[in-house]
């Protein structure tokens, strides 16, 4: 997938104008791409667009305009882009009261390390969710509540995404969960999975 590119990227005037139009157009590319894993777990697969909209979102919540500052942005985010052959995704633990933030997020420590996440294509093809590092320190009792998630499939995989059901599996003490993704949400993935 081509990287994001500083010339994409509006100044902030322009972009305040753009940001209704834009947000309305990631927010429908996203219903396809985001899969509840559970009651706590909610995975976005990630693409140009999401990761364009995150960076453009970052630049105004920060008031970023130095180029050196959004070059920045575009080097941490373009490297959620997934290569040919993966998939790449963001996982969020979801937490809707705010006295239980600390509660939840102890019940998930370890969600991050270990084969915990993966998909399951048909019965031969498990693909584990390889985690970005950096994101918990067990030690510390401290778990980010947003996770980065790269699934590499071997080429047999890719070939049999596309005719196999295709499940989204969590194992871990805090949550067990198995989800089937939609047809229409293959079918985006499968755009990912060939580049």
């Amino acid at each position: 997938m081509r990287k994001v590119e500083r010339s994409e990227i509006k100044d902030l005037v322009a972009y305040e104008k753009a940001r209704d139009a834009m947000r309305a157009r990631v927010i429908a590319i996203k219903k396809d791409r985001r899969v509840a894993l559970g009651e706590n777990l909610t995975v976005l697969f990630e693409n140009r667009d999401t990761v364009l909209f995150q960076i453009q979102e970052m630049c105004r919540v920060e008031r970023i305009t130095d180029d050196a500052r959004v070059q920045d942005e575009l080097d941490v985010y373009n490297a959620l882009l997934p290569r040919p052959g993966e998939l790449s995704a963001t996982l969020f633990i979801e937490i809707t009261e705010k006295d239980e933030i600390q509660l939840v997020l102890d019940r998930f420590m370890g969600i991050d390390v270990g084969p915990t996440v993966w998909l399951q294509v048909g019965r031969e093809f498990a693909v584990p969710g390889e985690f970005e590092a950096g994101h918990s320190d067990e030690e510390k009792g401290k778990l980010s509540a947003v996770h980065f998630v790269r699934f590499a499939f071997p080429p047999e995989a890719v070939r049999a995404f596309a005719e196999a059901p295709v499940h989204l599996v969590v194992d871990h003490p805090a949550e067990r969960a198995r989800v089937e993704l939609p047809a229409d949400t293959k079918a985006e993935l499968l755009l990912d999975l060939r580049g």
